[in-house]
């Protein structure tokens, strides 16, 4: 049976491989059907698109946008995005600024907590890549503060950690908005990591579905069966596409493979037909 994974990121954003790389892995792994969903950035769609074609893996254009409800990080997930849509670029350039103007204030909170370490470096090791902070922990860990990528995240790094810093981000409407109008599907990525809000997730899902939702990320890495059951039953009441991914990245999460997570990740491909059937439904219409 075609193995599929719909999240997985690249050197374009926080992951530790090139695209060509990532395509390769994952037809190691026999992915079928895999979406790069690079943070706030489309950088590595086309190199990946491309070998995916020379070396027999689909591809699926895709983003993984952040936004901010309340005081609370959502990321939204989108499917079937034109890259060549207008209103792509100037949204993704003020979200990468947003980027950079935290990025250097990261830096500073972990000078303070004693790791010297230059922005300059972290820029130098990133290359072309859009700095993040998977670049900051690789610095950690060239200078000898960490073990590893992980322990930089769960020293420092982490969205509670000493040197996190939230940075600004566009409201869930835009997010959403943005994806719709470049063709694409909208998911909420992730849901095991909503559990920091107070209103239940029912609701959650409700209101970002009348701000244009159309799917949740059922099947995920983190999830255990039972909360893949409940998100599956949420997403069935409330009339949204069932997804799924491992959210890959590499040296970040070294322990999670692309395709099958953990090793008990198991996204059923039959996910797919909805969405195909949604995509081209819309693209008749419009």
């Amino acid at each position: 049976m075609p193995r599929i994974d719909l999240h997985a990121h690249t050197t374009a954003s926080d992951g530790s491989l090139t695209p060509e790389e990532l395509v390769r892995l994952a037809k190691s792994q026999e992915v079928s059907t895999l979406a790069v969903t690079d943070h706030d950035t489309i950088a590595g769609l086309s190199r990946a698109i491309a070998e995916g074609e020379r070396v027999g893996v689909e591809i699926i254009p895709g983003i993984e946008i952040s936004c901010l409800y309340g005081q609370t990080e959502l990321h939204i997930l989108g499917y079937f995005i034109n890259p060549a849509d207008l209103r792509l670029g100037p949204a993704l350039a003020k979200y990468s600024a947003s980027r950079e103007d935290r990025n250097p204030l990261i830096v500073r909170r972990l000078q303070e907590l004693g790791c010297n370490i230059t922005y300059e470096e972290v820029k130098a090791l990133a290359g072309s890549a859009t700095v993040g902070r998977p670049h900051i922990a690789q610095v950690l860990l060239r200078k000898g503060y960490v073990q590893s990528i992980a322990e930089a995240f769960d020293r420092y790094l982490a969205d509670d950690g000493p040197a996190y810093v939230l940075r600004l981000l566009p409201p869930p409407e835009e997010a959403i908005g943005l994806i719709r109008q470049i063709g694409g599907i909208p998911v909420l990525a992730h849901p095991v990591y909503t559990s920091r809000l107070k209103e239940p997730f029912e609701q959650l899902c409700a209101t970002l579905k009348g701000l244009g939702l159309m799917g949740i990320e059922t099947f995920y890495s983190s999830h255990n069966r039972q909360q893949t059951d409940r998100y599956r039953s949420i997403a069935r009441e409330q009339g949204l596409l069932v997804t799924g991914g491992s959210d890959f990245h590499g040296d970040a999460k070294p322990q999670l493979l692309v395709g099958t997570g953990y090793g008990n990740l198991e996204i059923p491909a039959d996910l797919l037909e909805p969405m195909r059937a949604l995509i081209k439904e819309r693209r008749s219409d419009g």
